[in-house]
Protein backbone atom coordinates (compact mmCIF):
# COMPACT_ATOMS: atom_id res chain seq x y z
CA UNK A 1 0.00 0.00 0.00
CA UNK A 2 1.19 3.63 -0.61
CA UNK A 3 1.71 5.56 2.28
CA UNK A 4 2.06 8.54 0.98
CA UNK A 5 -2.04 8.43 0.74
CA UNK A 6 -4.29 8.85 3.48
CA UNK A 7 -7.74 6.48 3.57
CA UNK A 8 -10.49 8.79 3.58
CA UNK A 9 -12.76 8.82 6.66
CA UNK A 10 -14.40 5.45 7.35
CA UNK A 11 -18.04 6.24 6.54
CA UNK A 12 -21.28 4.41 9.05
CA UNK A 13 -24.99 4.62 7.92
CA UNK A 14 -24.14 7.85 5.49
CA UNK A 15 -22.28 10.00 8.49
CA UNK A 16 -18.74 10.65 7.97
CA UNK A 17 -16.73 9.92 11.08
CA UNK A 18 -13.93 11.58 10.87
CA UNK A 19 -14.80 15.11 11.83
CA UNK A 20 -13.30 15.03 15.21
CA UNK A 21 -12.73 18.90 14.59
CA UNK A 22 -16.39 19.34 14.31
CA UNK A 23 -16.58 20.77 17.71
CA UNK A 24 -13.52 22.82 17.70
CA UNK A 25 -14.94 24.54 14.72
CA UNK A 26 -18.07 24.87 16.08
CA UNK A 27 -16.85 26.65 19.47
CA UNK A 28 -14.31 28.97 18.06
CA UNK A 29 -16.94 29.98 15.64
CA UNK A 30 -19.58 30.77 18.35
CA UNK A 31 -16.74 32.55 20.62
CA UNK A 32 -15.86 34.70 17.48
CA UNK A 33 -19.09 35.46 16.72
CA UNK A 34 -20.57 36.89 20.34
CA UNK A 35 -17.10 38.55 20.69
CA UNK A 36 -17.58 40.66 17.35
CA UNK A 37 -20.92 41.20 17.85
CA UNK A 38 -19.79 42.83 20.90
CA UNK A 39 -17.81 44.70 19.87
CA UNK A 40 -19.87 46.14 16.71
CA UNK A 41 -22.29 46.74 19.75
CA UNK A 42 -20.15 48.97 21.82
CA UNK A 43 -19.05 50.56 18.40
CA UNK A 44 -22.91 51.27 17.25
CA UNK A 45 -23.95 52.85 20.09
CA UNK A 46 -20.99 54.60 21.07
CA UNK A 47 -19.80 56.93 23.86
CA UNK A 48 -23.56 58.66 24.42
CA UNK A 49 -24.90 55.33 25.08
CA UNK A 50 -27.61 55.97 22.14
CA UNK A 51 -28.58 54.10 19.56
CA UNK A 52 -30.52 55.31 16.43
CA UNK A 53 -28.87 58.57 15.52
CA UNK A 54 -27.54 56.70 12.15
CA UNK A 55 -29.05 58.19 9.03
CA UNK A 56 -28.75 56.86 5.18
CA UNK A 57 -26.43 56.66 3.88
CA UNK A 58 -24.62 55.93 6.78
CA UNK A 59 -27.55 53.39 7.29
CA UNK A 60 -26.86 51.40 4.60
CA UNK A 61 -23.33 50.30 4.78
CA UNK A 62 -24.44 48.84 8.42
CA UNK A 63 -26.17 46.04 6.58
CA UNK A 64 -23.15 44.94 6.00
CA UNK A 65 -21.37 45.21 8.95
CA UNK A 66 -23.93 43.52 10.68
CA UNK A 67 -23.86 40.71 9.02
CA UNK A 68 -20.04 40.31 9.85
CA UNK A 69 -20.44 38.19 13.04
CA UNK A 70 -22.04 35.71 10.82
CA UNK A 71 -18.98 35.23 8.19
CA UNK A 72 -17.11 33.94 11.52
CA UNK A 73 -19.68 31.63 12.04
CA UNK A 74 -19.48 29.70 8.46
CA UNK A 75 -15.65 30.75 8.57
CA UNK A 76 -13.95 28.84 11.53
CA UNK A 77 -15.91 25.25 9.30
CA UNK A 78 -14.32 26.32 6.42
CA UNK A 79 -10.71 26.38 7.59
CA UNK A 80 -11.40 23.49 10.07
CA UNK A 81 -11.94 21.62 6.87
CA UNK A 82 -9.36 23.13 5.22
CA UNK A 83 -6.38 22.38 7.92
CA UNK A 84 -7.49 18.59 9.43
CA UNK A 85 -10.18 17.65 6.61
CA UNK A 86 -11.00 17.14 2.89
CA UNK A 87 -11.92 20.07 2.38
CA UNK A 88 -15.29 22.27 2.44
CA UNK A 89 -16.94 20.52 -0.53
CA UNK A 90 -15.94 17.62 0.45
CA UNK A 91 -16.61 17.13 4.25
CA UNK A 92 -19.89 19.19 4.37
CA UNK A 93 -21.78 17.67 0.91
CA UNK A 94 -21.97 21.43 -0.19
CA UNK A 95 -22.72 21.74 -3.56
CA UNK A 96 -26.17 20.95 -3.94
CA UNK A 97 -26.98 17.87 -6.41
CA UNK A 98 -30.67 17.70 -8.09
CA UNK A 99 -31.58 15.40 -5.20
CA UNK A 100 -30.77 18.37 -2.75
CA UNK A 101 -32.26 20.60 -4.41
CA UNK A 102 -35.66 18.58 -4.35
CA UNK A 103 -35.69 17.45 -0.68
CA UNK A 104 -34.25 21.16 0.27
CA UNK A 105 -37.03 22.52 -1.73
CA UNK A 106 -39.53 20.65 -0.25
CA UNK A 107 -38.35 20.77 3.88
CA UNK A 108 -38.21 24.55 3.36
CA UNK A 109 -41.88 24.82 2.32
CA UNK A 110 -42.24 22.84 5.59
CA UNK A 111 -40.21 24.92 7.24
CA UNK A 112 -42.20 28.43 6.32
CA UNK A 113 -45.09 26.49 7.24
CA UNK A 114 -44.14 25.77 10.22
CA UNK A 115 -42.67 28.64 11.17
CA UNK A 116 -46.01 30.67 9.97
CA UNK A 117 -48.43 28.43 12.49
CA UNK A 118 -46.54 28.64 15.36
CA UNK A 119 -46.06 32.40 15.16
CA UNK A 120 -49.50 32.61 14.31
CA UNK A 121 -49.95 30.99 17.69
CA UNK A 122 -47.04 32.99 19.85
CA UNK A 123 -48.95 36.29 18.61
CA UNK A 124 -51.41 34.94 20.93
CA UNK A 125 -49.74 34.50 23.26
CA UNK A 126 -47.67 37.60 23.27
CA UNK A 127 -49.49 39.98 20.74
CA UNK A 128 -47.77 42.64 18.23
CA UNK A 129 -45.56 44.43 20.60
CA UNK A 130 -43.34 41.33 21.80
CA UNK A 131 -43.78 39.87 18.64
CA UNK A 132 -42.36 41.79 16.06
CA UNK A 133 -40.52 41.01 12.76
CA UNK A 134 -37.10 41.29 12.80
CA UNK A 135 -36.10 42.03 9.12
CA UNK A 136 -38.42 44.98 8.96
CA UNK A 137 -36.65 45.97 12.40
CA UNK A 138 -32.91 45.72 11.13
CA UNK A 139 -33.49 46.62 7.10
CA UNK A 140 -36.37 49.13 7.75
CA UNK A 141 -34.24 52.00 7.81
CA UNK A 142 -33.32 51.16 4.06
CA UNK A 143 -36.57 50.44 2.52
CA UNK A 144 -36.25 53.77 0.39
CA UNK A 145 -32.97 52.36 -1.16
CA UNK A 146 -33.60 49.70 -3.57
CA UNK A 147 -29.63 48.82 -3.77
CA UNK A 148 -28.95 48.50 -0.38
CA UNK A 149 -31.93 46.29 0.19
CA UNK A 150 -31.02 43.98 -2.68
CA UNK A 151 -27.73 43.48 -0.79
CA UNK A 152 -30.34 42.96 2.24
CA UNK A 153 -31.98 40.41 -0.14
CA UNK A 154 -29.19 38.64 -0.75
CA UNK A 155 -27.70 38.36 2.68
CA UNK A 156 -30.79 37.11 3.88
CA UNK A 157 -31.47 34.42 1.44
CA UNK A 158 -27.68 33.34 0.19
CA UNK A 159 -25.05 34.73 2.17
CA UNK A 160 -26.87 33.75 5.80
CA UNK A 161 -28.36 30.07 5.22
CA UNK A 162 -24.58 29.41 3.69
CA UNK A 163 -23.00 30.10 7.04
CA UNK A 164 -25.23 29.41 9.46
CA UNK A 165 -25.23 25.72 7.82
CA UNK A 166 -22.03 25.18 7.46
CA UNK A 167 -21.86 26.62 11.55
CA UNK A 168 -24.70 24.27 12.74
CA UNK A 169 -25.39 21.75 10.00
CA UNK A 170 -22.21 21.11 9.14
CA UNK A 171 -19.84 21.65 12.13
CA UNK A 172 -21.60 20.86 15.05
CA UNK A 173 -23.66 18.46 12.99
CA UNK A 174 -20.68 16.20 12.07
CA UNK A 175 -19.13 16.93 15.81
CA UNK A 176 -22.04 15.43 16.92
CA UNK A 177 -22.31 12.09 14.73
CA UNK A 178 -18.39 11.61 14.85
CA UNK A 179 -19.34 10.55 18.41
CA UNK A 180 -22.07 8.17 17.57
CA UNK A 181 -24.91 10.71 18.72
CA UNK A 182 -28.27 9.39 17.46
CA UNK A 183 -29.22 11.04 14.10
CA UNK A 184 -32.77 12.38 15.75
CA UNK A 185 -31.01 13.83 19.01
CA UNK A 186 -28.56 15.57 16.49
CA UNK A 187 -31.33 17.30 14.31
CA UNK A 188 -32.92 18.24 17.48
CA UNK A 189 -29.86 19.45 19.07
CA UNK A 190 -28.86 21.41 15.72
CA UNK A 191 -32.28 22.93 16.13
CA UNK A 192 -31.94 23.80 19.70
CA UNK A 193 -28.69 25.95 18.46
CA UNK A 194 -30.09 27.54 15.68
CA UNK A 195 -33.24 28.70 17.29
CA UNK A 196 -30.89 30.02 20.11
CA UNK A 197 -28.49 32.15 17.76
CA UNK A 198 -31.23 33.86 16.27
CA UNK A 199 -31.38 35.77 19.68
CA UNK A 200 -35.45 36.17 19.83
CA UNK A 201 -36.74 34.58 23.06
CA UNK A 202 -40.30 35.39 21.93
CA UNK A 203 -40.09 33.49 18.48
CA UNK A 204 -37.59 30.33 20.55
CA UNK A 205 -40.77 28.04 19.47
CA UNK A 206 -41.10 28.99 16.06
CA UNK A 207 -37.67 29.11 15.19
CA UNK A 208 -37.26 25.46 16.74
CA UNK A 209 -39.65 23.74 15.01
CA UNK A 210 -38.20 25.63 11.50
CA UNK A 211 -34.83 24.32 12.97
CA UNK A 212 -35.95 20.90 12.79
CA UNK A 213 -37.83 21.19 9.11
CA UNK A 214 -34.52 22.84 7.78
CA UNK A 215 -32.35 20.05 9.59
CA UNK A 216 -34.42 17.49 8.13
CA UNK A 217 -33.19 18.06 4.48
CA UNK A 218 -29.51 17.18 6.24
CA UNK A 219 -31.00 14.18 7.98
CA UNK A 220 -32.57 12.31 4.60
CA UNK A 221 -29.53 13.43 2.01
CA UNK A 222 -26.73 13.91 4.80
CA UNK A 223 -25.43 16.52 2.85
CA UNK A 224 -25.04 20.38 4.09
CA UNK A 225 -26.48 21.39 0.62
CA UNK A 226 -29.53 20.34 0.98
CA UNK A 227 -30.03 22.01 4.15
CA UNK A 228 -28.70 25.34 2.66
CA UNK A 229 -31.20 24.86 0.22
CA UNK A 230 -34.35 24.59 2.55
CA UNK A 231 -32.57 27.73 4.67
CA UNK A 232 -32.60 29.59 1.61
CA UNK A 233 -36.33 28.91 0.78
CA UNK A 234 -37.55 29.71 4.06
CA UNK A 235 -35.72 33.17 3.91
CA UNK A 236 -37.23 34.00 0.07
CA UNK A 237 -40.55 34.88 1.16
CA UNK A 238 -39.21 37.13 3.91
CA UNK A 239 -36.80 38.82 2.07
CA UNK A 240 -39.16 39.52 -1.03
CA UNK A 241 -41.73 41.57 1.60
CA UNK A 242 -38.66 44.01 2.00
CA UNK A 243 -39.29 45.53 -0.87
CA UNK A 244 -43.08 45.37 -0.02
CA UNK A 245 -42.66 49.11 1.21
CA UNK A 246 -40.17 50.38 -0.67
Amino acid sequence: MDRGQEDPPPIRAGLVLGAHWGFLAFFAGLAAYYLLSLLLTAFAIGGDGEVGSLRLPELGPLVLLAFVPNILLGLAPVLAARRWGQGVLAEFRLLPNARDVKVGLACGGFALLTGYLLNVVLLEVYGTDRLSDPLTEVFGGIASNTGWLVVAALIVVVAAPLTEELFVRGALWNGLAHHRVPPWVVLVLTALVFAQLHGEPSRTIALLGQGIAIGAARLITDRVGASVVAHATNNLPPALLLFGGS
